[in-house]
């Protein structure tokens, strides 16, 4: 009594720099015997002179080369990117920070969402893998829930009493996964930024630290007795300042219409709980800023740039307002270069008032001797 085994044997090829693999596959028949088994030598014998004459000749020829990769392997159909200005991929920078796609020449913004290549096996595999998670989420996206479909394991349709009873569990379900006051809170604070994710335009790495310094509020019991949209609010002035996004308390607390009082009380309430440590806003930031909003000229916004090389070496900047440094070296570069502006467009571009600015002004005119 024989059985048949099915045996595979693979030869690899590596040809220029494409890393592709090319597999010949060829299969023969490996007849194995059974103890106690007296009949069968004959069909062993003729079994091993067809295998000696099967010929195993394998053609590595160019051409049968490029056919087993067309037929194994098909071509790559992936798209790259490419700036929409200047249509050129050979510019393209990449901030793991902020997970954005910037083309260095012109400055576009592709793409705001970068894919995570350190497990290239993971990436070219397609399976589903179900929802990704994220803090963003009051359960981090780890929760199952009953489909709607109303179909049974076969895709037939349940009848009437089935689909009662699916309703029932579905409901319970959702009752079951929201069980305290935590939860329900969570739940609220997250409609919130996903909110403010959309009026600030805060990527993707804002919003999922925002959510981890909320949890972390939550865990310490800083929400309780305090607004949740305050201390979401102020979370995000937070990490704006961590990760040096320009939005200053006011622009936060327009969006969120709270008042820039309650909004400051509890950063610093944050700030002292959560021991964090904040670094100082950097005035070149929010010369893009200001500039944007006032209508400037780019020739204006690139001698501004220069002149606040100079303001911050000499430690003119320090101690004084972001926004006022910015909107001041803003107005020289403008007078440098000819560019008419108003004191009062360009204040109330950066938020402040013209006093302010004629006194940074008259700071400047002394310390760098502005002609």
């Amino acid at each position: 009594m024989y059985l048949s085994l099915q045996a595979k044997h693979s030869f690899y090829f590596q040809r220029f720099a494409k890393h592709a693999m090319v597999w010949d596959i060829i299969s023969y028949q490996v007849p194995i015997q059974h103890r106690g088994s007296k009949t069968g030598k004959d069909d062993h014998n003729n079994n091993n002179n067809n295998n000696s004459k099967q010929s195993l000749n394998h053609n590595f020829s160019t051409q049968n080369v490029r056919s087993l990769e067309n037929k194994i392997i098909p071509p790559s159909t992936d798209t790259q990117i490419l700036c929409s200005i200047c249509e050129r991929n050979d510019k393209l920078v990449t901030d793991p920070e902020s997970g954005e796609v910037i083309c260095s020449n012109c400055g576009m913004v592709l793409s705001d969402k970068v894919e995570d290549i350190s497990r290239p096996e993971e990436v070219n595999n397609k399976r589903p893998r179900g929802a990704p998670t994220s803090l963003a989420r009051y359960d981090m996206g780890l929760v199952t829930v009953i489909g709607k479909t109303n179909r049974d394991a076969s895709g037939q349709k349940m009848d009437e009493s089935m689909r009662s009873t699916m309703q029932r569990l579905r409901t319970w379900d959702s009752r079951i996964h929201i069980h305290s006051s935590s939860d329900r809170n969570l739940i609220q604070a997250f409609s919130e930024l996903g909110i403010l994710k959309d009026k600030l335009a805060l990527s993707d790495a804002v919003v999922e630290n925002t959510a981890y310094i909320y949890r972390k509020a939550q865990t310490r019991g800083l929400v309780r007795g305090r607004t949740t949209s305050g201390i979401m609010a102020a979370a995000i002035y937070v990490i704006c300042r961590e990760m040096e996004t320009p939005w200053t308390l006011k622009d936060i607390a327009a969006a969120t219409n709270i008042r820039r009082k309650v909004l400051a009380k509890a950063y610093r309430k944050l700030i002292v709980e959560l021991d964090f440590k904040v670094p100082n806003t950097d005035p070149m930031k929010c010369i893009v800023k200001v500039a944007n909003k006032a209508n400037l000229s780019e020739k204006t916004k690139r001698q501004a740039i220069c002149i606040m090389n100079d303001v911050t070496n000499n430690e003119i900047s320090a101690g004084k307002d972001p926004m006022a440094i910015a909107a001041t070296v803003l107005y020289v570069s403008c007078i440098k270069n000819g560019e008419n502006i108003k004191q009062d467009n360009l204040s109330n571009s950066a938020g402040i008032t013209g006093v302010t600015l004629r006194n940074r002004f008259k700071d400047l005119k002394n310390q760098l001797d502005l002609n």
